[in-house]
């Protein structure tokens, strides 16, 4: 009897009725050969596991995107470690980490100015797909316009795309200045800066995170988003209460709907797109970001979904995890979920019996892989990952 269990190991039983058939036809010895044999032919056939193994690729605190050498050591560093994923920024302190026709036209900056000219993404595109790695587009500043700068050139440009508060303030969050994700334009703008990457680079997915979709619960008091509260309210105008949750709920809709169309308009481009996101924790991301992102995971609208389960013990991340695989994701969902970790922040570096003892949760519940921020953790314990990495895993069909 042959068994095919689900971590793709396989195994044959001999049992004594089997055995006793068998050598009726041909001597014990010859039939243990055969056993082997075939057990073999079928490892051989089905050894191959699936799983993400992967790592997000900053321009803060990280100079990999600054010219081709940096970017050809780094994918080839990734690849000795066995990653099979590259989530690279795209869109950061609003500004493009590609070359943007768009922001050419709005701003006059082709490029962050940082890269001096230099397109970090096709050489990354084309140094990852050599070694069979996936590559990720990461928005990452999502509905953001600057940070600390007052709104930045965008809303200097554009000062109707504001998100307002309850005072009629510009909405600034942990030092974040944000654009009014509920306005039209400000979806369309970003939509064709996802559009025009998927559209010019040979790129494998898109990816949004803890800004896109989201808002910070304090917006929403802006002219346009007041008047169509108004319409869908028999005129009524929004809660004072910015954490009033039916008000919440009506946002976190709106967002929910870009969601949807964020995955649409991909697709329409290349069904073969993975559509990822990178979320905050739930339910406080719906909380303070109005980012409900289970939905979007259960109503079939993302490919993969790596929340940042951003804990420094163990017994806070096995709860997130527990949270997420036994209440928040449906079952039939669960294997688009690929935890976010944290590696390293500022001079925190997580310790190796930290990052064991996760991944050894995350195989607990069933998860096959994990993706980490960020790169340059990875440079202080190259030993630690190649020993839990040991051996190269495919990436698995998460969009059909």
């Amino acid at each position: 009897m042959v068994t095919l269990f689900t971590d793709t190991k396989i195994t044959i039983n001999k049992t004594p009725m089997l055995t006793k058939n068998f050598s009726k036809i041909i001597p014990l010895k010859i039939f243990k050969v055969l056993v082997v044999l075939i057990s073999l032919l079928f490892q051989s056939c089905f050894s191959q596991s699936f799983g993400v193994r992967g790592v997000w690729l900053t321009n803060v605190d990280s100079d990999v995107l600054t010219s081709k050498e940096k970017i050809v050591e780094a994918v080839k560093f990734l690849d000795e470690l066995n990653f099979n994923t590259i989530i690279v920024v795209v869109w950061n302190k609003g500004m493009t980490q590609y070359k943007s026709k768009i922001m050419k036209e709005f701003t006059g900056l082709e490029i962050d100015t940082m890269l001096k000219g230099f397109d970090p993404l096709p050489v990354l595109i084309e140094e990852a797909h050599k070694r069979n790695m996936k590559v990720i587009a990461w928005f990452e500043f999502g509905f953001s316009s600057s940070y600390k700068l007052d709104g930045g050139e965008i809303l200097r440009l554009k000062p109707h795309w504001k998100a307002i508060d309850y005072e009629g303030k510009l909405v600034s969050k942990n030092g974040f200045e944000w654009m009014n994700g509920f306005h039209p334009e400000v979806q369309e703008f970003i939509l064709s800066l996802i559009k025009e990457v998927v559209t010019n680079y040979n790129i494998d997915g898109i990816q949004g995170d803890d800004r896109l979709p989201a808002m910070p619960v304090e917006s929403g008091y802006d002219e346009y988003t007041i008047n169509l509260y108004r319409s869908e309210h028999n005129g009524q105008t929004p809660p004072k209460n910015f954490r009033d949750s039916l008000w919440i709920e009506w946002r976190a809709k709106k967002l929910n709907a870009f969601a949807e169309r964020i995955f649409n308009e991909v697709k329409s481009i290349n069904p073969n797109l993975i559509v990822s996101m990178a979320p905050s924790i739930y339910p406080w991301s719906k909380e303070e970001y109005l980012q409900d992102w289970p939905t979007w995971v259960n109503s079939g609208k993302v490919d993969l979904v790596c929340p940042q389960l951003y804990r420094y013990k163990i017994e806070d991340y096995e709860k997130l995890l527990d949270d997420i695989v036994n209440h928040q994701i449906e079952k039939t969902k669960l294997s688009k979920f690929y935890p976010g970790i944290l590696l390293k922040i500022g001079s925190y570096y997580a310790s190796p019996e930290l990052l064991k003892k996760k991944i050894e949760l995350n195989r607990k519940y069933g998860i096959n892989g994990e993706v980490y921020f960020f790169y340059e953790g990875l440079k202080k314990t190259p030993e630690l990952f190649k020993e839990i990495y040991k051996d190269r895993v495919q990436f698995p069909d998460l969009v059909n």
